[in-house]
C-alpha cells in the first residue's frame, strides 16, 4: 500500500487554492479533492506496517493550531518541476511533524528522510514545457508570491492511501486522529 499522512484542508483554502491554480494555468494541476499538506511520506508499506503505522499515530498527542497559507513557490533545480502553496511559518505544525515522525520511526515504520517542508502542492510541470508558458511562468510565480490564504484551525490529521492509475492518483482515508482542543 502507498501511504501517507496529511492534514485535510478545509473549503475555504481549498476555494483559495482552486483560484491560484486557475491563476497559474500551466502543467498538470492537483484535482481538487487531491488537494491536502503531507505531514510524512511513507511510500510503499505492507498492511502488518500500515496497522503499526495506525496504532503509533493513534497515540500522537498534540494540540489544536490555527494555520495559514501564504505564498506560492516551486520545485526544481535548474527547471521548476512543482509548483506549490507555502505555509506560514507554524512552529505547532513543525512540532506535530516532528512528533508523527518520531512516532512512526520508534514503530519500527521504515521510509525516506526528508527534511519537512511543509507546503501544498498546486501543479506538477512537464519536463519541457512550451516556449509561452517557460517565459510567461516566472511573471505568474511573482504575482501569486504575495498570497495569503485565509487562517483555519487545524483539529485533525489523516492516514492516507494513495493508488496510482493512468488518469491520476486516488487519495482515500483510511483513519483520522483527532488533536486536542485548546491552542498550540
Amino acid at each position: 500500500m502507498r501511504v501517507f499522512v496529511a492534514i485535510d484542508l478545509p473549503d475555504v483554502a481549498i476555494a483559495e487554492l482552486v483560484r491560484l491554480q486557475n491563476a497559474l494555468a500551466v502543467g498538470r494541476l492537483v484535482p481538487e479533492e487531491n488537494l491536502h499538506l503531507t505531514l510524512s511520506f511513507l511510500g510503499e508499506q505492507s498492511e502488518e506496517a500500515v496497522e503499526a503505522a495506525h496504532l503509533a499515530l493513534s497515540g500522537v498527542r498534540a494540540a489544536a493550531f490555527d494555520l495559514r497559507l501564504a505564498g506560492v513557490g516551486s520545485f526544481g533545480k535548474q527547471v521548476p518541476q512543482v509548483i506549490y502553496a507555502d505555509v506560514a511559518p507554524c512552529p505547532a505544525l513543525m512540532d506535530l511533524a516532528q512528533r508523527i515522525t518520531r512516532s512512526l520511526r520508534t514503530a519500527g515504520l521504515m521510509f525516506e528522510k526528508r527534511r519537512f517542508r511543509p507546503h501544498v502542492t498546486l501543479a506538477r510541470l512537464p519536463r519541457s514545457m512550451s516556449g509561452h508558458e517557460a517565459a510567461t511562468l516566472p511573471d505568474k510565480l511573482a504575482r501569486l508570491a504575495a498570497f495569503q490564504g485565509t487562517p483555519f484551525r487545524v483539529h485533525s490529521f489523516q492516514l492516507y492511501q494513495s493508488t496510482l492509475s493512468p488518469s491520476g492518483a486516488r487519495h482515500e482515508t483510511l483513519a483520522s486522529y483527532p488533536l486536542e482542543a485548546g491552542s498550540a
